[in-house]
C-alpha cells in the first residue's frame, strides 16, 4: 500500500465488511491497525465511514450499518507461499493471506490474524 487514499479506501473497504453489528471503538481501531498505525488516517476513515452511512458511533460504540457484506475466505481470501511478516502481529509467516477488495489487496497476515482483522474470531 502506497498512498494515504490508497490506504483510506481499503480501511472503509475493511469497516464495510465487518461481520460483527456492534464494535468498541478499540476493537475497531485494531482491525484498522492492519491498514494503518496513523491516528489521523484512522479518524479520518472512521469520519468517512460515518459519512457514508456504513457505520454509525455513540458512545465509543460503532455500529455497522451495511448488513452483511463479510469477506468469502473461498473467493477473497489468497494464500501465498513465501517469507512473510504478518501485518497485524509482526510475526514471521511461510503462507501469506492476503483479502482482496475492490479497492487493493490487504496483507499479508497469519491464519489467525486474517480471521481476527475479518472479525471471525
Amino acid at each position: 500500500m502506497s498512498t494515504r487514499e490508497e490506504k483510506r479506501e481499503l480501511g472503509l473497504e475493511l469497516l464495510a465488511h465487518l461481520e460483527d453489528e456492534e464494535l468498541s471503538l478499540a476493537e475497531t481501531i485494531d482491525r484498522l491497525e492492519a491498514v494503518t498505525t496513523s491516528p489521523a488516517l484512522t479518524r479520518e476513515i472512521l469520519d468517512d465511514a460515518e459519512k457514508r452511512g456504513l457505520i454509525e458511533r455513540e458512545d465509543g460504540r460503532l455500529r455497522t450499518r451495511t448488513g452483511g457484506t463479510y469477506v468469502s475466505f473461498e473467493s477473497e481470501v489468497v494464500e501465498r507461499e513465501g517469507e512473510y511478516d504478518c501485518r497485524r502481529c509482526g510475526a514471521a509467516i511461510s503462507t501469506g493471506h492476503f483479502v482482496q477488495f475492490e479497492s487493493g489487496e490487504l496483507g499479508p497476515f497469519g491464519p489467525s490474524c486474517v480471521r481476527k482483522v475479518l472479525g471471525r474470531e
